[in-house]
């Protein structure tokens, strides 16, 4: 408390107050910082774009055969190699931390969710730590033929996934500082504005990037994430497609190869695509038979020579 003394005429003393407010109580060690998701159940529940679905049903279809639908778990391959990044990285590496799945942060996993996974920012630690122990729990009932919990764990990590609100809100724009932050209850596009018929989603707008490659590029690598504290080299199609393809005269987009041309639309698929291995690679192959004495021996023996020529607008492969 503090006190002023005020003399007034005639004598009197005039003392004055102040009194500080309570200092707010701090949060019980352990809980999640404020406006964090603190489950899986709730990360997800902040990315729902199951409204989207009645509208835009064809991009929903394409979207869910993508790799975008399921980039933790994958095929399987995915959500196993996040376990080998704690096993064969986090937990040998001197400096990280973690001694145990327990120390495990959000920020121990970003040199693969920065991508697989970039709204995991929004959650609490907790949440890393129930991605791992959900993929524990998945590998442990497939090896036991448990299909039930097999299936229960996998949609679990399924229902984590780069979707409509990723990329038409979250990483709609860029450049915060010229054009803005996402705003809430607005989806981005490349060209109208004004009302949308969703009551959780009133309004939408144009994104400055929406049909540019730059969007894409957010998560498709220049290379390595110097910016973590343990930098690691993944995706690097977007920095070859700057620096070589661009260069040399080219003039499409991701979205024009991927989407476009390819006729996949929101599918986006690309080795797994054949589509996409065609419309990438020109291959020649030459073979000749003929039968090789050994002494008295003969033996068949072929030569076969192939030739591979990159058409795609970066390096392959990439990831």
């Amino acid at each position: 408390m503090i006190q002023r003394l005020f003399r007034l005429a005639g004598g009197t003393v005039l003392v004055l107050a102040w009194v500080a407010p309570p200092a707010a109580a701090a949060p019980p060690k352990g809980a999640p910082p404020p406006g964090k998701a603190r489950t899986i159940a709730e990360l997800a529940a902040r990315y729902d774009s199951s409204s989207c679905v009645e509208c835009h049903q064809e991009a929903h279809e394409q979207w869910e055969r993508s790799a975008h639908s399921r980039p933790i778990f994958g095929t399987g391959r995915t959500a196993a190699t996040f376990k080998t990044a704690v096993m064969n990285g986090l937990l040998k590496w001197e400096h990280s931390g973690v001694k145990s799945q327990k120390d495990v942060r959000v920020e121990h996993l970003q040199g693969c969710t920065k991508c697989h996974l970039p709204q995991l920012v929004e959650a609490a630690d907790g949440v890393a730590q129930e991605i791992l122990s959900t993929i524990d729990a998945w590998q442990a009932a497939a090896e036991e033929g448990d299909e039930a919990a097999t299936d229960k764990a996998a949609k679990t990590l399924k229902s984590l996934n780069i979707n409509c609100l990723v990329c038409h809100n979250r990483n709609a724009i860029i450049h915060k500082w010229t054009d803005g932050s996402p705003q809430p209850g607005t989806v981005y596009g490349g060209s109208a504005e004004g009302e949308h018929p969703d009551p959780k989603f009133p309004r939408v707008a144009k994104s400055p990037v929406m049909g540019e490659s730059i969007l894409c590029g957010q998560c498709h690598g220049l290379g390595p994430n110097l910016e973590l504290h343990n930098p690691t080299q993944c995706a690097t199609g977007y920095g070859s497609y700057l620096f070589a393809y661009i260069p040399d005269g080219g003039d499409k987009t991701c979205q024009q190869c991927h989407m476009r041309d390819s006729g996949l639309g929101h599918d986006m698929q690309s080795f797994r695509s054949e589509v996409m291995a065609k419309a990438a690679l020109d291959m020649h192959v030459e073979a000749r038979a003929y039968v090789w004495r050994d002494n008295q021996t003969f033996r068949p023996m072929a030569t076969v020579k192939v030739e591979l020529h990159n058409k795609a607008g970066h390096g392959l492969p990439d990831g």
